[in-house]
């Protein structure tokens, strides 16, 4: 069997890579535990950029350290049994994305923790500060808790004022509190009427996309995390089955044939991600190293979904957005 298939056959992947620089060290083989949203197959952007960082910083595939890969393939509940498993395999470091990845390992074990994407992680209380995180957690962060209402504006350049915008959003996450007041006043600012459609699993998904249509909603704002994120294809079938405009807080939604997305450069922030992981094998404790905000923020079209919609995309918006797709 072809080796990168192999890879994507099983639900724990195993990456092997390695680091030519750090090879002196005795011949030890790091492991680098990740706990994800998604299958490592749909999560393929992202990793690449976090190999293509390492490289960078001298490391090899192959020489001396492996990837233990696992994922909750849309289900959030299976978080604190994944985080258990990733600890019993004795890592040297896990790599997480989102706030709840990251407090179910935080609550099992200290070992060092780098966050690929977290919203606000002082407000998850996961760390102390951003410059100086202390305990065994650093990291970026992607700012979803506060763009909401910028998305709130963006969407308001193609629907009209008052129109009812559903917000499908996990309020399990402590983060989303503050996130959902952020898209509330966003909203309320752009006159436009939110309305939160709280999604914790996959059947809470199905009756919230039930709840749009039963109460007028015009538009979707969708927070891609858990559920939404291993479901982005179902959400963005759905939007284009009852014609609703929707934007997106990051590409992945853009990419399944979704209208718009705005948010952090996540291949960036995996890419970023590969210097905390070589400090912190080199000896550098996680709880010294700051936590960083992006420095790319992404405007992404896809003026095919626009049509299908019966959408024009206004001039200047386009002209805004940092990709259009065609």
């Amino acid at each position: 069997m072809d080796r990168r298939r192999s890879l994507f056959a099983i639900p724990a992947v195993i990456y092997a890579i390695g680091t030519s620089r750090a090879a002196a060290q005795a011949g030890r083989v790091y492991r680098i535990g990740m706990l994800e949203i998604e299958p490592a197959r749909a999560n393929r952007a992202n990793l690449d950029a976090l190999l293509r960082g390492l490289k960078e910083v001298g490391y090899v595939e192959g020489k001396n350290f492996i990837i233990d890969y696992r994922s909750v393939e849309g289900r959030p509940e299976r978080l604190p049994d994944l985080a258990a498993e990733l600890i019993r395999a004795k890592p040297d470091i896990i790599v997480t994305r989102g706030s709840p990845a990251t407090l179910a390992v935080k609550a099992v074990g200290s070992v060092p923790i780098v966050m690929a994407a977290t919203a606000d992680p002082v407000a998850a209380g996961i760390v102390k500060n951003l410059a100086h995180p202390g305990g065994n957690v650093t990291g970026l962060t992607n700012l979803v808790a506060d763009l909401g209402p910028k998305r709130m504006e963006i969407l308001r350049q193609i629907v009209p004022a008052g129109s009812r915008i559903g917000v499908l959003m996990n309020m399990a996450n402590p983060v989303n509190v503050r996130v959902w007041k952020g898209l509330e006043t966003g909203a309320k600012a752009a006159g436009l009427v939110p309305i939160l459609l709280d999604v914790r699993d996959a059947n809470a998904l199905d009756q919230a996309l039930q709840a749009a249509k039963a109460q007028g909603i015009t538009a979707l704002e969708v927070d891609l995390e858990g559920v939404t994120m291993g479901r982005r294809g179902v959400i963005t079938s759905f939007a284009a089955q009852h014609r609703l405009p929707a934007v997106y807080s990051a590409r992945e939604a853009v990419d399944a044939g979704g209208l718009m997305s705005y948010g952090a450069d996540y291949p960036h922030l995996y890419y970023r991600v590969a210097s905390y992981i070589d400090k912190i094998l080199k000896g550098a404790k996680p709880g010294d190293l700051p936590i960083e905000q992006p420095t790319k923020l992404n405007l992404v079209i896809n003026v095919k979904a626009a049509r299908a919609l019966g959408l024009t995309i206004p001039k200047e918006l386009r002209l805004r957005a940092d990709e259009v797709i065609e």
